[in-house]
């Protein structure tokens, strides 16, 4: 009834809101949206039409229809596994225990072209292409094929003939998003085919460049290290969960992004990224390096770990051990010193070219850079390495000495949860919605602040007035 929580045990502490956005990850806005869920309330996300209102209604329609998709998909596959002796055979051979695969709901694409007709009655769904579980043997030409009428057996039973399964004699690793919704699958051949891995393509519930492989499973140990290990596939991810390593995580065959690092730094503040030692790895970790400076503030740690050349994370604990390489992550190089190697890679320092040619590598990369402590420490060492003075340095990176820039301040840890990091308007309005008496006793104009304008808090502020006012109950 007070309608806020407060651990004894942490200190952490806060509303409904903020309990979602700091033990599930969510958005302010997504946390609010799931409340509402809750009570069969819905936040409206587009006032402007009813058009809007009714595509709002059909995506969310399609999103319920392609995860059941996925799901019943995930349960064929799983019991595949249990049926299939070489593919259990495989994952003990990888050291894996029937624990461990439960835990990841790791299953089996069966080698048949159509498997999945087993599971659904109509293989002929748009359900499965939407959601990339099937595949359609003439989309590389670029034809569509829509699902037949139901009343026409012939033309479905042509374009049933014209789908095959897209994992096929391969293990298969369900991908959750933060609520622990399955949105879509890797999968990883048992023996030297090619490609190694396969994901899921681009889905209306599924991008690549958001989603992380094994953060829903991740969370409550990512809290309890304080720090999130990230590597470069799902095998890797098992094994080091096996070992201990439960708080890992992976890209999704795609190179870290600016949304990746977001979404890690609302579990922790402090980041350690994982990469073979060879020329690619060092690549993927300049990419890793990009992705992070703009959400890279004085309270946050991230790290860069490099294996040696002959080692991913999986061979690397399996071979050398959990304290080999909880020695490793210990030892990772800071951010700040990857990133002067970065800009120094390949130039003369002796000569006056070679020092300048490390300021224009460092360019772009500085300007990504929050202001802060950190960044001053940067241009500083950056100043020394070309032998500049930092006022030069300044007025060569930024056109002029920068004035306070945009500034990401991390919000301090409270105990084991992150306290969520919200403007002082969305705190206004965490207030009310927490405590729906507040709003009468408001004064015309402090009403108008909360809920005026294009923020997704003032909608929200306009959402709950209006509620209020037409006399519905709040949640």
């Amino acid at each position: 009834t007070k309608q806020f929580y407060h651990c004894f045990g942490c200190g952490a502490h806060g509303t409904a809101i903020t309990f979602l956005m700091e033990h599930a990850g969510l958005s302010f806005v997504d946390a609010v949206k799931d409340l509402a869920g809750m009570y069969g309330m819905k936040v409206p996300d587009d006032r402007s039409s009813p058009e809007s209102a009714e595509r709002a209604r059909q995506d969310k329609d399609q999103r319920t229809r392609l995860i059941e998709t996925l799901e019943r998909a995930n349960a064929f596959y799983r019991l595949q596994l249990k049926a299939s002796p070489r593919a259990i055979d495989y994952l003990k051979g990888r050291g894996l225990t029937g624990q461990i695969a439960a835990r990841f709901g790791l299953g089996y694409a069966p080698a048949e072209w159509r498997g999945l007709a087993a599971a659904f009655a109509r293989y002929d769904a748009q359900e499965l292409v939407d959601s990339g579980l099937v595949v359609l043997k003439d989309a590389a030409d670029g034809s569509t094929d829509r699902p037949a009428d139901d009343d026409d057996a012939r033309l479905a039973t042509a374009a049933a003939a014209r789908r095959y399964d897209r994992l096929r004699d391969r293990i298969t690793f369900p991908i959750r998003n933060t609520r622990g919704e399955i949105i879509g699958f890797g999968g990883r051949v048992l023996d030297r085919g090619e490609p190694k891995y396969l994901n899921s393509p681009e889905t209306p519930v599924f991008h690549k460049g958001e989603e992380l492989y094994g953060l829903f499973e991740a969370r409550q140990a990512i809290r309890e290290r304080a720090h999130v290990i990230v590597v470069e596939g799902y095998m890797d991810v098992v094994a080091l969960a096996q070992h201990g390593f439960a708080h890992a995580v992976a890209t999704l065959g795609t190179a870290c992004t600016p949304m990746h690092v977001q979404k890690l730094f609302r579990h922790t503040d402090a980041v350690v990224f994982s990469f073979d030692g060879d020329a690619a790895g060092r690549r993927a970790a300049r990419r890793a390096l990009e992705a992070a400076l703009p959400h890279a503030s004085d309270t946050r740690n991230v790290r860069f770990l490099f294996l040696p050349a002959e080692h991913d994370p999986d061979s690397y604990v399996r071979d050398l051990g959990a304290d080999a390489f909880e020695r490793a992550v210990s030892n990772a190089t800071p951010l700040s010193t990857f990133f002067m190697q970065t800009v120094a890679e390949g130039c003369a320092l002796g000569t006056a070219e070679g020092r300048s040619q490390a300021v224009a590598n460092a360019k772009p990369l500085l300007t990504q850079l929050p202001d802060g402590a950190l960044r001053l420490q940067l241009l500083q060492a950056l100043a020394e390495l070309a032998q500049l003075d930092v006022r030069d340095l300044k007025r060569l990176v930024y056109g002029k000495a920068p004035s306070a820039g945009p500034a990401l301040h991390a919000p301090r840890r409270s105990g084991p949860l992150r306290r969520a990091a919200l403007t002082p308007h969305e705190r206004a309005v965490v207030s009310v919605l927490a405590c729906p008496a507040v709003w009468p006793t408001l004064e015309p104009l402090q009403r108008r602040l909360l809920s005026e304008g294009d923020s997704a808090a003032a909608q929200l502020a306009a959402w709950f007035a209006a509620l209020l006012d037409s006399g519905s109950p709040s949640p």
